[in-house]
């Protein structure tokens, strides 16, 4: 497994980054609004190059063994990975608008609770239109967002690669068509093709978004593959939300994270080496592909 790199081109210690521009108020209208936002630029392009190889690694170990990848669609895989595998793992739970984001939207008590990356490659077929997962009661009862995904380009994208697809404003839709509270019926895809966005990310780029918006992965006309790196945080005081996850880090990794760190992952801690990451949360409305 890749180890955590403390230096890597271009990053000092995020602690010295200065949090005193970030808008928190224009990323919570966004993300009640939109349902998505974005930040240009937020890492050097080397640095995440070498987070895209370290990711390139990982897809491969994965796709060597059973359940090391799930599917998302026809050429289309997901594969959740301990935070130790990935160089970057820190200065990316460490950046000031990611943790200004998820505080502003979830509260004080937010944890990060999964990474991993998701892989069209060439030949991937345009998704059906989904969330996540279903609403949660208290989204549904009380208009509170219990979770985020912050998705970080690993390539820069092109039109042809297949490009993330977002529905915006659609993170409030609680329809009783929604099949398994996911995924919306062919009879209401012309609400989510009027409000769907494209979004071509280039290296350096972060987003956040509700994974309660109804989005897409779309076909990938090039022969290229579209790697991105997810990393999942949730509200700590919403227990019902908290979704069981796989990643655990070993005992020597754990002490060397800073403690602003430790606060925020939600992981166990194991004395043993790790065991690589049996794929658990296989989405079946995806697997079919094309809606």
């Amino acid at each position: 497994m890749a180890q955590q790199t403390a230096d890597l081109p271009g990053l000092g210690d995020p602690e010295d980054i200065p949090t005193e521009g970030i808008d928190t108020g224009a990323i919570v209208d966004a993300l009640y609004g939109d349902g998505i936002m974005a930040l240009r630029g937020a890492f050097p392009v080397e640095w995440v190059d070498d987070l895209a190889r370290d990711v390139q690694l990982a897809f491969g170990e994965a796709r060597s063994r059973g359940d090391g990848a799930v599917g998302r669609g026809p050429n289309r895989w997901y594969v959740e990975v301990h935070p130790e595998q990935l160089r970057g793992f820190v200065d990316l739970v460490s950046h000031p608008w990611v943790n200004a984001a998820a505080r502003a939207v979830l509260g004080d008590d937010y944890h990060f609770v999964e990474v991993g990356f998701d892989v069209p490659l060439p030949g991937a077929v345009d998704q059906p239109w989904h969330r996540d997962f279903p609403m949660p009661r208290v989204t549904r009862e009380e208009g509170r967002l219990t979770s985020l995904a912050f998705n970080l380009t690993l390539v820069d994208t092109t039109p042809d690669m297949g490009p993330f697809e977002i529905a915006v404003g659609t993170q409030w839709d609680d329809s009783a068509e929604l099949e398994h509270g996911m995924f919306p019926p062919k009879a209401l895809h012309s609400r989510y093709e009027e409000r769907a966005q494209r979004k071509l990310p280039q290296r350096g780029d972060i987003s956040v978004r509700s994974a309660l918006t109804i989005h897409r992965g779309t076909q990938n006309h090039s022969q290229l593959s579209r790697p991105v790196l997810v990393l999942g945080v949730e509200d700590g005081r919403d227990t019902e939300q908290l979704i069981e996850h796989s990643p655990r880090v070993t005992r020597a990794y754990w002490d060397s994270l800073p403690q602003s760190v430790k606060d925020r992952l939600h992981c166990p801690i194991v004395d043993e080496p790790l065991v690589p990451i049996t794929q658990k949360h296989t989405i079946e409305g995806l697997v079919m592909g094309a809606s």
